[in-house]
């Protein structure tokens, strides 16, 4: 079973959207690609990727000249930790109020149902 990935913050998740596109990429990468979505300091997104190494969610590369960063978790990973915590939070750990909160107040598409559906028939079968 894999490690589950710490919590991150708004602003690390955007590191680490770059990060999950390229990796490994120097701090430089991680600046410029960056500076073209937010007005942030390159000091700012230095900060964030200790962060993130710090919460050993991002690795270093310490063999070059220049370090070069990479994610130690995958997207997915990630994602499954933060809706763990949202669910927690926020629906007391019940998967199933928050669904049912969903499908009352959203409206779904037939198509929508119909993979829902499938998705529940493919877990029961599993079960």
């Amino acid at each position: 079973m894999a490690k589950e990935a710490p919590s991150i913050s708004e602003a690390e998740w955007e590191v680490m959207n770059v990060l999950w596109e390229k990796a490994p990429q120097t701090a430089n990468d991680v600046i410029g690609s960056l500076q073209d979505k937010t007005d942030w300091k390159p000091k700012t997104v230095r900060t964030l990727l200790d962060r993130l190494v710090q919460k050993q969610v991002v690795g270093v590369n310490k063999n070059q000249r220049i370090y070069t960063f990479f994610p130690l978790y995958t997207q997915d990973e990630c994602q499954h930790a933060e809706a763990k915590s949202f669910i927690e939070r926020i629906y007391g750990g019940t998967l199933k109020s928050m669904l049912v909160q969903f499908i009352q107040e959203d409206s779904l598409s037939e198509e929508d149902i119909k993979e829902l559906r499938a998705i529940l028939d493919d877990k029961t079968k599993k079960s």
